[in-house]
This record gives C-alpha cells, structure tokens and sequence, in this order.
C-alpha cells in the first residue's frame, strides 16, 4: 500500500515555475475530499500559505498543464483556476486537513518529495562526477600525445642510425686491402 501511494504521489508531482509543485484537485483526490473542501479551508487559513507556499495557477499555465494529462469530460471545466502547492504548503496543508486519511496521505507525499530530491542530488553527483572523468581524459590524452610523439622521435633517431650504419657498412673501402 505504502509503495502503490508513494508511486501515485510521485506521478502528481509538477514543475511550474521552477518548483516543484501538487496541484488541488490532485490533492483533494489523494486526500478522498472534495476540491471545493480543501480550497476553503485553505480560503479560511490563507495567512498560513505565503507566495512560496502555494500560488493560484495562471490561465495559460492551467491550459499547457490541462494538455499534458488529457482533456476533461465534455463540460466538466474547472470554476476556479487550482492552486499550487509547494513542498512548504503541503506541509502546512497537513495541519488544516487533519482526517487520517489526509495523515497518512501527507507522511506519502512528504516521502515523495524527499526520494525525488535524493534523485536529484544523485544525478547531479553522477554528472559532477563524470564532467572530472572527462577533465582526466582530457589530461591524460595530453600526456599520452607527449609520450607518443617522444616515441615516435626515439624510432626515428633509431631508424636514422640503423640507415647510417648500413651506409657505413655498404661504403667502398680505401686503403691496403689483404687478400684473405
């Protein structure tokens, strides 16, 4: 059950404005409540829910959402634009929906949160990981040319004398020459 609720949560997670966001009526139904409900008792607790703790969606980015996950059923458009709330909101949306529903829901999404942000952090140590495995490469392709090069110039040396010493051997002799 704790895997399957996890699973759900993650998939209702959003990135509008460059944060990571759940949407109302995504939260109304993982909560088993009513959108209208949690939208009034956010209304009733708004001083709880600054800027950065939720936020109502704009036309266009309901409409760029909304063509993201489908289209709604003929006629069924939403009154209101939703709110948006950030990892805060939820956290503070827990202490105005207290069912134990809503408890055990918010114990899942807080999980989902913390398992995406090790994600991140994992992918970001992977990358700096590998941006230093190139950094080497680099370095080592550098040093490797130098050795090549010196070694190309250590055959060519070797080859110059071997040339030289069959020029030396093949010369006509002068001088007294013994009849053997």
């Amino acid at each position: 059950m704790k895997v399957i609720a996890e699973e759900r949560v993650a998939n209702k997670i959003y990135v509008i404005r460059d944060q990571k966001v759940m949407l109302d009526f995504d939260l109304a139904a993982l909560h088993e409540v009513e959108t209208g409900y949690l939208k009034r008792q956010v209304r009733r607790n708004i001083e709880r829910f600054p800027d950065d703790f939720l936020f109502e969606l704009s036309a266009k980015e309901f409409d760029s959402l909304r063509s993201q996950f489908g289209t709604l059923k003929r006629g069924a458009h939403p009154k209101y634009l939703p709110y948006a709330f950030t990892e805060q909101g939820l956290v503070m949306l827990s202490g105005i929906v207290t069912s134990p529903k809503a408890i055990a829901m918010n114990i899942a999404i807080m999980r989902a949160f913390v398992e995406m942000r090790q994600i991140i952090i994992n992918n970001k140590n992977i990358t700096d990981q590998l941006q230093l495995l190139h950094n080497r490469i680099g370095e080592h392709d550098v040093q490797l040319n130098s050795i090549y090069e010196a070694i190309e110039n250590l055959l060519d040396d070797k080859t110059d004398k071997e040339l030289k010493d069959a020029v030396w051997k093949k010369r006509k002799r002068i001088g007294f020459k013994a009849d053997a």
